[in-house]
């Protein structure tokens, strides 16, 4: 059987023909989703010099945040620490109308970018009237969203330690629940996999940019077989879960027990593919096409 690369964003794998390929494979119709992780959340502190009552720009800051949320941007209205990149928002007037103006500052205390906003009705915004308030926020989101993007892009590809510019380094912990030999084989398997994929294997999950450790997990399915899930779960560094990739497939007993042979090593084929996108989504790297 012919190899089919993984689906960009489908992680749910089933089988297109029998051993050894049991996990290759178009994507079944209710693919899993790939997890992807959040970036360092954004601050948006109570503006002050946004021509807002107390209570209005609080009420602006809340908004805004919800409504960076709503456009993938993970942030928080509350006050800034020094560490924090933040959205400073201030307002002038043009033309008989609000103009909002905000201000990328990352924990450095530089400015990394800057944009208006869409104008808004002066009167509706000096009193502070929640809908224009709130449509403000909500208009202007989409527009910051796209310029913290090529912000952190910019940071990244800056950084020469930066995982935008060196291969990423992955520690392997293990794989636990697997009947038979499967815990070792999956595991044996996809160190050799992922390197194939440019990923760099370290000895210490401090070294680590990147921990992955797999579950599987086996009930009784129809006709005498298993249904067999593996679960190959990726934190960050900082333990933070950017993805899942989850494999089922129906096996006879005896395909996994007392030896996995091909089963673990098409698992670990599919599962590494997985890995990869996953690793890929979060330090924003595009995936190389194959052919």
């Amino acid at each position: 059987m012919k190899y089919t690369p993984l689906a960009a964003a489908a992680m749910l794998l089933t089988s297109c023909g029998t051993l050894p390929e049991p996990f290759y494979g178009n994507p079944g119709p209710t693919a899993a989703r790939l997890a992807i992780p959040p970036p360092p959340v954004l601050i948006v502190p109570t503006p002050t010099g946004a021509m807002l009552s107390d209570d209005a720009a609080k009420l602006y800051a809340g908004d805004l945040a919800t409504a960076l949320v709503a456009a993938d941007v993970p942030s928080v209205a509350k006050p800034a620490d020094k560490a924090d990149w933040q959205i400073i928002t201030t307002a002038h007037l043009s033309n008989g109308s609000v103009i909002p103006h905000y201000q990328i500052t990352g924990p450095d205390g530089k400015t990394y970018g800057s944009q208006d906003g869409a104008p808004v009705d002066q009167a509706g915004w000096a009193n502070g009237t929640p809908d224009t308030l709130n449509q403000a926020a909500t208009n202007d989101a989409a527009t910051l969203a796209k310029l913290l993007a090529a912000v952190n892009a910019s940071v990244q590809q800056s950084n020469p330690n930066s995982l935008e510019n060196r291969p990423p380094r992955l520690f392997v912990a293990g794989v636990s629940g697997a009947p038979g030999d499967g815990d070792n084989a999956l595991s044996l398997d996809m160190t050799r996999d992922l390197p194939k994929l440019g990923i760099e294997l370290v000895d210490k999950p401090a070294q680590a940019d990147f921990v992955i450790n797999g579950v599987v997990k086996t009930k009784p399915d129809a006709n005498n077989q298993i249904l067999v899930e593996i679960d190959w779960m990726i934190h960050d560094s900082n333990n933070r879960k950017i993805g899942q990739v989850t494999q089922l497939h129906d096996l006879n007993p005896s395909d996994i027990s007392p030896y996995w042979g091909d089963v673990a090593a098409a698992a670990a084929t599919e599962g590494a593919g997985g890995i990869h996108e996953a690793v890929q989504n979060a330090t924003l790297k595009k995936p190389s096409t194959s052919k």
